[in-house]
């Protein structure tokens, strides 16, 4: 299997929760847990990432992040190559973060 840049794949979970209630709290609470214990990442506030590596993988974790959906709230999942990922343009107020270091490679060896 050849590793590439668009064989290897990231998964951004995209969401705007209730968090007004008790319940809504704990349904936020136990979904964001849910999906770090998946490996995901926080890039933004409500928006969390996971490297994977091939498109089969995403859907595996995608299966596992249906399968934690709170009752209410916008949860959406976005599949791209590592090659789309690595043109992200990253920004902190007007200025471009230019020491900003691409993300590693992750491996797996098994």
């Amino acid at each position: 299997m050849r590793l590439d840049e668009f064989r290897i794949m990231w998964i951004l979970v995209f969401f705007d929760l209730p968090t007004e209630t008790k319940r809504d709290r704990i349904n936020y609470t136990r979904f964001r847990k849910g999906i770090m214990k998946d490996g995901f990442s926080m890039f933004q506030f409500s928006i969390y990432t996971r490297h994977c590596m091939s498109r089969e993988n995403t859907e595996v974790h995608i299966k596992r992040i249906r399968s934690i959906l709170p009752p209410k709230g916008h949860i959406g999942i976005l599949r791209i190559t590592d090659k789309q990922f690595g043109e992200i343009e990253i920004f902190y107020g007007k200025k471009k973060n230019e020491n900003k270091k691409p993300p590693p490679q992750q491996l797996e060896l098994f």
